[in-house]
């Protein structure tokens, strides 16, 4: 699997993380919704979600992709301040990449990244996917969605820019 995608995804959210970190000013999240720390803190989880799933494929073990823990404000709030904020939680984010990148990519074969994995994804408490789906299609829409995603919902922070 190719996954110069996701490399890219994550540098774009890198890159709109440190933009927002190095603004002078930054615009309080409309209401419900998340500050920069937070998005990061559940980029963070996602990461080590999907991290967990390609570890168990590349085993040989079976495993399930899940990501409401992801959207659960104390242990948001909990990673915010075991990472030390926004610094700790970029580095974390770029780290998870690197591995995601090698591990999606040249360590797995195509039937691991075919292995159907039962997942459950939510999204403002609407339930977007609950059946199984390849390992590759939770890779290819961690880059095409997710991540991109919240590199907008970051960019939206800056004054004068509104979430597209």
């Amino acid at each position: 699997m190719d996954t110069a995608s996701l490399h890219d995804a994550y540098r774009a959210l890198l890159d709109a993380a440190a933009t927002v970190a190095d603004s002078a000013s930054v615009s309080a999240p409309p209401a419900g919704e998340w500050n920069a720390d937070q998005i990061l803190a559940h980029v963070a989880i996602i990461g080590s979600t999907t991290i967990a799933a390609v570890s168990a494929i590349a085993s040989g073990a079976h495993t399930t992709y899940d990501n409401r823990m992801a959207l659960d404000p104390w242990t948001i709030d909990r990673l915010i301040t075991l990472t030390g904020g926004d610094a700790g939680l970029r580095e974390r984010i770029r780290l998870q990449a690197d591995a995601l990148c090698a591990l999606g990519g040249p360590a797995l074969s195509d039937a691991e990244l075919d292995t159907p994995v039962p997942a459950r994804l939510l999204s403002n408490g609407t339930v977007l996917v609950d059946q199984p789906m390849p390992l590759r299609d939770l890779l290819t829409g961690l880059a095409e969605a997710e991540l991109p995603g919240h590199t907008e919902q970051l960019l939206a922070l800056l004054p004068g820019r509104a979430a597209t």
